[in-house]
């Protein structure tokens, strides 16, 4: 595939996905869908990432469908996705609840940390909104856009707002479709934390950097995994397989290496051979 309108890098073991539409503020099109699916694919089947970070080029994060192909949808009277059959379906598999889009962040191997280095809207902030930790630039704007549109909530916001910030608060921004800023959804528990214009890119890459270094990636994948799925299943669920995968883990490499490490204070060296 010829990439037009994404760019990716990897560096310490941390993978940037940049949405690059800078002109237009990285307005979501089906040719940014499916070059976006096809980065993310590539970032989780690499065995030298051990998280992914999604950004945008320019002033905007993702400010929604672009105005021109709305329009389209307006005059062909029926929407069109503007993606192929063949579209890359990274974390497929892992989970058949995980299996659609967006949702699909849920099953990848590797965690998905947002950089909201601007403005995000309707698709652009369920992009946000389905990466496991978001930091953000202050006073951004943000909104869920659809109802001035005539449309529904996107792409499972309706699912993901109320469970990320209370039922009271995510109706409020789903049935206004105002818009909010970052602050506030700092406030509301949606942003980690709120990161000076010039420092977020580096800050969500040392964070990144951190994380890997000092979690096993087994356990952020498991974690991340066992979180997603106790969104829908009950107590007694989640604690037989985490009593399952407690005594699956314990044989690992891995696990010895972490126990060395503690043991020897010491940084862990994962992926190798247990150290004395």
């Amino acid at each position: 595939m010829e990439f037009k309108v994404t760019l990716l890098d990897v560096r310490d073991g941390v993978a940037t996905i940049t949405l690059n539409r800078p002109d237009r503020l990285n307005a979501w099109t089906g040719r940014l869908h499916t070059e976006y699916r096809a980065r993310l694919t590539a970032a989780n089947d690499n065995p030298e990432v051990g998280a992914i970070v999604v950004t945008g080029a320019g002033r905007g994060f993702c400010v929604g469908g672009d105005s021109a192909a709305l329009d389209g949808h307006a005059k062909r009277g029926g929407y069109d996705p503007g993606t192929k059959e063949d579209i890359a379906k990274p974390g497929y598999g892992t989970e058949r609840s995980f299996d659609a889009s967006f949702a699909y962040h849920f099953g990848l191997d590797k965690p998905v940390v947002a950089a909201i280095n601007g403005p995000a809207a309707g698709v652009g902030l369920a992009l946000a909104c389905f990466a496991d930790l978001r930091f953000a630039v202050p006073g951004a704007k943000l909104t869920t856009a659809h109802g001035k549109l005539n449309l529904p909530a996107e792409y499972g916001l309706s699912w993901i707002l109320p469970r990320a910030i209370g039922l009271a608060r995510a109706n409020e921004l789903l049935l206004t479709s105002r818009v909010f800023t970052t602050d506030e959804a700092c406030e509301y528990g949606l942003i980690n934390e709120i990161v000076d214009d010039d420092q977020l890119q580096e800050f969500v890459h040392e964070y990144c950097v951190r994380l890997i270094e000092t979690v096993s990636p087994n356990s952020l994948r498991q974690t991340r995994w066992q979180i997603y799925r106790d969104l829908h299943r009950s107590v007694a669920e989640s604690v037989d397989e985490s009593e399952a995968l407690i005594s699956q883990m314990m044989t690992e490499d891995d696990y010895r290496e972490g126990v060395a490490a503690f043991l020897g204070k010491r940084a862990p060296a994962w992926g190798q051979e247990p150290q004395s």
